[in-house]
């Protein structure tokens, strides 16, 4: 079975907004002890955004069997941790972004200090959404988030990334780098989504792992891409700010044909990966491809 461009962002919209709805209810149930952070809170979370973690999370759990209602708590949190990386990630003392999503981002919108508390809120939440939500292998997936997110996961990612400005990485580090920052979320995305339907030694969740991390190197790759082709409107980001901070990307290295080349490579690892799953992998092999086509 082949899932259609136009069938896969009819689901990605729905996916999105079904996402979204619930983080907007979750900040409308309860009162705000202090209303500035909670604005600086939703203005991260809820200013747009593609929300591929999240649909991530629904498509690896639909595809083993998992219920739309038993997927929303990882996908919420999933996307809360994503959401409080990208407000640190903006920060002067980090890659000092002035818009994402097409809006200011939080410390221009707010202030430094009020957007390094909302990122550290918006991380902590993330744990509180998951933890609530009654599972047998909850422990699991408690402890795939934080390792994801974690020292060993996106925050050395984050770390690499700084420590590489103005170096000269090969192509083995670059991927490292990435693998890190980019792909830890996305692979926790997936395995969450996995965790929900099956237990951890189903061997389909190794088969899942295989496939998130030749789509998250993807996704950085035609990210590195983007901010060389594409323009600030449609990214909702500053375009050529890998170049400004003398980052290494893959199209500094490979050049951007090298680049598009090695981003189909892995999409083609990452299909293949899914044979265990059957036709219920196909809206994964389509998101696969959506992540090198996307425009932003």
């Amino acid at each position: 079975m082949i899932v259609s461009a136009e069938t896969l962002m009819v689901g990605l919209a729905a996916d999105r907004a079904r996402v979204e709805e619930r983080l907007e209810a979750l900040f409308a149930e309860r009162d705000a002890v202090v209303p500035r952070l909670d604005a600086a809170m939703r203005h991260g979370v809820l200013a747009g955004g593609k929300r591929l973690r999240p649909v991530l999370v629904y498509a690896a759990g639909r595809a083993l069997g998992a219920g739309d209602d038993s997927l929303d708590a990882p996908a919420m949190a999933i996307e809360l941790v994503h959401a409080y990386s990208l407000v640190h990630d903006d920060l002067p003392a980090m890659d000092d972004d002035d818009l994402r999503r097409g809006q200011p981002t939080v410390h221009r919108a707010f202030d430094e200090a009020t957007a390094i508390l909302a990122g550290d809120a918006l991380q902590v939440l993330a744990f509180e959404v998951l933890a609530h939500a009654p599972h047998p292998r909850l422990p699991a997936m408690l402890l795939t988030l934080a390792k994801s997110a974690g020292r060993d996961g996106m925050v050395a990612g984050q770390a690499l990334d700084l420590a590489a400005v103005g170096g000269h990485p090969d192509v083995a580090a670059l991927a490292t780098m990435h693998g890190h920052k980019t792909g830890a979320l996305i692979r926790a995305a997936v395995r969450l989504g996995g965790l929900v339907a099956v237990a951890e030694d189903d061997p389909r969740l190794a088969a899942l792992d295989v496939y998130a991390q030749a789509i998250g190197l993807a996704f950085q790759i035609h990210d590195d891409v983007l901010d060389v082709t594409g323009d600030t409107a449609t990214l909702g980001k500053t375009s050529g700010a890998d170049a400004a901070r003398d980052k290494p990307t893959y199209p500094s290295l490979l050049g951007l044909a090298g680049a598009r080349a090695r981003s189909g490579e892995l999409i083609e690892e990452a299909s293949a990966a899914l044979a265990p799953l059957g036709e219920g992998a196909a809206p994964l092999k389509a998101l696969a491809r959506y992540m090198i086509e996307r425009d932003h």
